[in-house]
């Protein structure tokens, strides 16, 4: 039986260059393991660019199991400054350097960017006044909130304090979306190619980057939220591994003891017979056929929920200190 699926009118997003990247093979990643924490760095040109329908730069993927363990956040943030530090380049110390926070102090999945400002250790007043110690850089910091709130384009408003007082760099932080749980809150993107603010969820502003501010901007985001087709096409495939698995272990008697599903983030070779066998039709379709079936099922009726694990408040703590200690590190050397 043939099937088509029509993938014109629905694109799933991502604002992840790793995932975006991950089925072109024409894109290299140079991936490397660190403490059981994983680094990608990825360099697109403009040709690379074109066919992933992003911005050319450097992109640099930290993926990390857990931040709420003290010992495992201090690798994290080791490895952060590492690699944040190779995107930052200023002269001198009295070089301003702009922090802004994007997203929504009001809304916990979008306030890491407020979080981490509120920790950025602020010295632009201090230099004026010529009572800052020679070691720190001069930093400003601002918290432009959203759009909805506003009425102003983010872009805008940093733009224009721009041309005020003149910044050498600009860093920005923001939430993400990611087309996988198993990135939520574990995966930090460190870009110098800019960002769309309200990305996080799907509702992409007007542009922050060096084109449009004449500014180098450094942007550092993590996927907070995840789409209902994200979380229903996830439990479907680690379905699908559960059954291959429990078929090719169920003779094996040390198996039957194991209670925790690990196994289920491992790379287990799904064949489309397993599929089929399993999901029927259903398994017949491919990854981005089957979100695309999700989205015409869910989205006309609103049940295409944007949701935050129930620890989000904890978890953006976490996350937010990690970012705003590693940017603080890095400006005061």
């Amino acid at each position: 039986m043939n099937h088509e699926v029509d993938l014109s009118n629905y694109n799933v997003h991502t604002d992840l260059m790793i995932e975006a990247v991950s089925d072109v093979k024409e894109i290299k990643m140079n991936k490397s393991v660190i403490n059981g924490i994983k680094v990608t760095e990825i360099k697109l040109n403009k040709e690379e660019a074109k066919l992933v329908n992003k911005k050319e730069g450097n992109y640099i993927t930290i993926e990390f199991d857990d931040v709420t363990d003290s010992v495992n956040s201090k690798k994290v943030l080791k490895i952060f400054i590492r690699e944040l530090k190779k995107f930052v380049k200023l002269d001198k110390k009295d070089d301003l350097v702009l922090v802004v926070g994007l997203g929504n102090s009001s809304s916990t999945p979008d306030s890491l960017g407020p979080l981490v400002v509120n920790g950025i250790t602020v010295t632009n007043h201090l230099y004026e006044l010529n009572m800052v110690d020679p070691h720190y850089q001069r930093v400003s910091a601002i918290t432009p909130s959203v759009m909805g709130k506003t009425g102003i384009e983010t872009s805008e408003i940093i733009k224009s304090i721009a041309l005020l007082i003149h910044p050498k760099l600009i860093i920005v932080i923001d939430a993400l979306a990611s087309t996988s749980i198993e990135r939520l809150n574990k995966t930090i993107q460190i870009t110098d190619s800019g960002i769309y603010p309200g990305s996080g969820i799907g509702n992409k502003r007007k542009e922050i980057s060096k084109e449009v501010l004449g500014i180098p901007v450094v942007a550092i985001g993590i996927p907070t939220v995840v789409d209902a087709i994200t979380i229903v096409s996830d439990t479907i495939n680690y379905m699908i591994k559960h059954y291959i698995y429990s078929k090719e272990h169920i003779n094996i008697p040390k198996y039957k003891l194991i209670t925790n599903n690990n196994y289920l983030k491992e790379d287990i070779s799904i064949n489309s017979q397993d599929k089929e066998i399993l999901l029927g039709l259903i398994g017949r379709l491919s990854d981005e056929e089957l979100k695309i079936l999700l989205n015409d099922v869910l989205s006309p009726i609103g049940y295409n929920l944007i949701v935050t694990p129930k620890e989000i408040d904890y978890l953006i703590d976490c996350l937010s200190k990690i970012i705003y200690t590693g940017i603080n590190t890095i400006l005061k050397d």
